[in-house]
C-alpha cells in the first residue's frame, strides 16, 4: 500500500493476519487482508470502497480490490461460527480486533510503515513453531478447530500447545463442533489436502476427538497420512488427494455427500478403491472390466491420475495399466461398426476387439 494512496490516506490501516504471518517465515504470501481502525462505513463509501460485507462492514478497494474490514469485536450470540454478535464502532482498537482472532501467529499487523503490532504474543510463537490460540474464546467458534487442525498440516514442523489441543477438545465436548456446516468443513479440508502433510490435518482432529464427529464415516490410520505425503511431494491435484484419503473408507459416497465434496473427488474416490481392489488381475477379461469400471475411453487423463494415485498407496507395474488402457483405445470401434452386417452384434464384436488386443499383453 502506498501511503500516497488518496482511498487509505488519512485512515488508519493495517496489514493483518496471514500475510504478515508468512512474510515473517519468509514463505510466498497469498492475498493481504487489511483492517481499518477509527472509521466508519459512511466514510469507507465516501472515499470509493464498494461494501461486500454481510455480518460486519468489508469493503474492497477501489483500484485493487483488496479487502479492508473495519476493526470489530464479537459476542458469542448462538451455536456454530454464525453464532455471533459484531460491533464495528469507531472506538474499537486493533488491539481489541487481534485478540478475537484463532492463533496467536495470525494475530499479528504490520502498519503501512512497517511497524508491527503483536498483542498476543505471535512472534514469540513464530520463532518457537507452536500453534497457540489466542484465547478462551477459542471454545465458541468450531471453524476454529478446523483451521488449528489445517494450520498443523500446513506447517508440520509447527507443535501444538498443550492447553489449545484441551480448548478444542472442550469444543468437541460441549457439541459446539456440531455446528459446523458442511460447506465449511469442505473449504476446510480441501486447504488441508493441499498442504504439505496433509495427514497431520486428521492426526489433529482424531487427537481431539472431532474426526469422528465432523467426518464419521472416515477410516484413517498412519499410512494414508504417509500415502498423502507422497502425493504432494508427486504435486498431486485435489481429486487426487481426497481419493487417497478415502481409498480406506467403504462408505466414501456417504462422507462425500455429508462434507459436500465435489462431485469430481468424489467420483475419484469410488474409482480408486476400485482400482485398487483390481491392480493384481491376472487375465483380459478382469483387465477390461477394470479399465471400462474406469471409463478410460471417455476419460484417459483420469485413469493416468488415478495410476498416480494409486501408486502413492503401493508399489505396482503403473506402465503396463497404462500400456492396457492404450491398447483398448486403440480400437477403432468406428471401423468395425462399419464392418459389422448385424448393427445389433456391433458392441459384443467391439468389446471382443478390444479383448483381443488385451489378451496379446498377458
Amino acid at each position: 500500500m502506498s501511503r500516497t494512496d488518496p482511498a487509505v490516506q488519512g485512515l488508519d490501516v493495517y496489514v493483518v493476519g496471514g500475510a504478515v504471518r508468512d512474510e515473517l517465515l519468509q514463505q510466498p504470501a497469498g492475498d493481504r487482508d487489511w483492517v481499518v481502525v477509527g472509521a466508519t462505513p459512511e466514510q469507507m463509501e465516501a472515499r470509493g470502497f464498494i461494501p461486500v460485507g454481510g455480518d460486519f462492514p468489508v469493503f474492497l478497494h477501489p483500484r485493487t480490490k483488496e479487502e479492508y474490514a473495519l476493526a470489530r469485536t464479537e459476542r458469542k450470540s448462538g451455536r456454530g461460527y454464525k453464532g455471533f454478535t459484531f460491533y464495528t464502532g469507531s472506538d474499537v482498537t486493533l488491539e481489541e480486533d487481534l485478540h478475537r482472532r484463532d492463533l496467536t501467529i495470525n494475530a499479528i499487523a504490520r502498519h503501512a510503515d512497517g511497524r508491527l503490532v503483536d498483542p498476543c504474543g505471535g512472534l514469540r510463537d513464530l520463532r518457537d513453531k507452536v500453534l497457540r490460540h489466542v484465547g478462551q474464546a477459542f471454545t465458541e467458534d468450531p471453524v476454529r478447530l478446523l483451521r488449528l487442525a489445517r494450520f498443523a498440516a500446513r506447517f508440520p514442523d509447527f507443535t501444538v500447545a498443550d492447553e489449545t489441543l484441551q480448548l478444542a477438545r472442550q469444543l468437541v465436548e460441549s457439541g459446539e463442533v456440531d455446528a459446523l456446516v458442511p460447506e465449511r468443513v469442505w473449504q476446510e479440508v480441501a486447504k488441508g489436502l493441499m498442504t504439505r502433510a496433509p495427514g497431520r490435518m486428521f492426526e489433529v482432529l482424531a487427537q481431539t476427538g472431532a474426526l469422528a464427529r465432523v467426518m464419521p464415516e472416515l477410516v484413517y490410520e498412519d499410512a494414508i497420512g504417509a500415502a498423502l505425503a507422497r502425493a504432494d511431494q508427486r504435486d498431486l491435484p485435489l481429486a487426487s488427494r481426497y481419493a487417497i484419503l478415502c481409498h480406506r473408507t467403504e462408505a466414501s459416497g456417504a462422507l462425500s455427500k455429508r462434507i459436500r465434496a465435489p462431485s469430481e473427488c468424489a467420483s475419484m474416490a469410488v474409482l480408486l478403491r476400485e482400482l485398487l481392489g483390481g491392480l493384481e488381475v491376472g487375465d483380459a477379461h478382469g483387465a477390461l472390466t477394470l479399465l471400462e469400471r474406469c471409463d478410460v475411453l471417455r476419460k484417459p487423463e483420469r485413469f493416468l491420475e488415478l495410476l498416480r494415485a494409486a501408486a502413492c498407496i503401493t508399489p505396482f507395474d503403473a506402465a503396463a495399466w497404462e500400456t492396457r488402457m492404450q491398447a483398448v483405445r486403440s480400437v477403432d470401434a468406428g471401423q468395425i461398426a462399419r464392418a459389422c452386417e448385424d448393427r445389433s452384434q456391433i458392441p459384443a464384436v467391439v468389446r471382443a476387439a478390444r479383448l483381443a488386443a488385451l489378451s496379446a499383453l498377458f
